[in-house]
């Protein structure tokens, strides 16, 4: 396992987030002559992040309605779970399997003496077993990068941006007097767009460190390719119905379990497959068969 200067790529992106945050709180306090909003908007973005991270795997666990399950019900998974934590040399977490049929794992918990490991039927069904074990390298480390904390706070700290954006735009700024109505209403539209770009440009970097050290830690890259082919096949067969819940935890899968669009791709959180598996390929020396 390596770095990937994650921790600078984090620290910049989320140096935005908060600028556009604080902008927001310092826009509608020149419109009531009080620094109050500004302080209003670090306190509860530093309650959100707070709480998306100390719940994140609460959170994405019910939006996919997914059951703990035992070794007896599970034995493959615990199987290769165990395998791969032993290597990682880190703690074996929770699994779990989710009761739908579109292809897809994720990876959460604040660390990895708290995570869980979840995967779908419909991903169990699909993929053989060294297919699933590059799958499963992908998501536990996720949780070994400590993605699911950045990942979180991304999320939270994006979702207030674009709440008190939406606030901005249908309530205004206050004393519009002391306060530039097209600058709020131009603040009001951009701070929800900018805050879903960084959100996915966090999600496309993680995405590709997941898939790298993954198949380091399996030692099999094009097991994982093989994967992500098939699992771009069943998640257009069978696509997840596009509930708000699990939008919100869908940056957490290993891929979009949404059906395509041109929209759905200009702003999806997850990288291009066709990159994804081009990158294992050139780090397994030769093409997927």
């Amino acid at each position: 396992m390596h770095k990937h200067h994650n921790g600078l790529k984090t620290a910049a992106l989320f140096g935005v987030l908060w600028a556009v945050l604080l902008a927001l709180g310092a826009l509608i306090g020149a419109g009531t002559r009080s620094s109050a909003p500004i302080w209003i908007m670090a306190l509860v973005g530093v309650g959100t992040t707070f709480y998306g991270y100390w719940n994140s795997d609460k959170i994405a666990i019910r939006s996919m309605q997914a059951f703990e399950v035992s070794e007896a019900q599970a034995p493959q998974l615990y199987q290769v779970v165990r395998e791969l934590s032993a290597r990682a040399n880190q703690p074996m977490p929770r699994i779990y399997v989710s009761p739908t049929m579109n292809p897809n794992a994720f990876a959460t918990g604040r660390n990895p003496q708290n995570a869980a490991v979840c995967c779908t039927e419909g991903i169990l069904q699909l993929l053989d077993a060294r297919e699933l074990r590059g799958v499963l390298g992908h998501e536990l480390m996720h949780v070994y990068n400590r993605d699911i904390l950045t990942s979180s706070v991304a999320a939270a700290v994006a979702g207030v941006i674009t709440s008190v954006g939406q606030m901005l735009l249908f309530f205004g700024g206050g004393d519009r007097r002391n306060t530039n109505p097209l600058a709020m209403i131009a603040m009001a539209l951009l701070a929800p767009f900018a805050a879903s770009l960084i959100q996915m440009a966090i999600s496309r970097t993680r995405e590709y460190d997941a898939d790298e050290d993954g198949s380091q830690l399996t030692g099999d890259p094009l097991a994982l390719a093989s994967a992500l082919a098939k699992i771009e096949r069943g998640v257009t067969m069978v696509p997840l119905p596009p509930d708000q819940r699990l939008v919100n935890a869908s940056h957490l899968m290993i891929a979009n379990p949404f059906r395509g669009g041109a929209m759905n791709k200009l702003f999806a959180t997850h990288p291009p497959m066709r990159d994804r598996i081009a990158r294992l390929e050139r780090m397994a020396g030769r093409p997927l068969q």
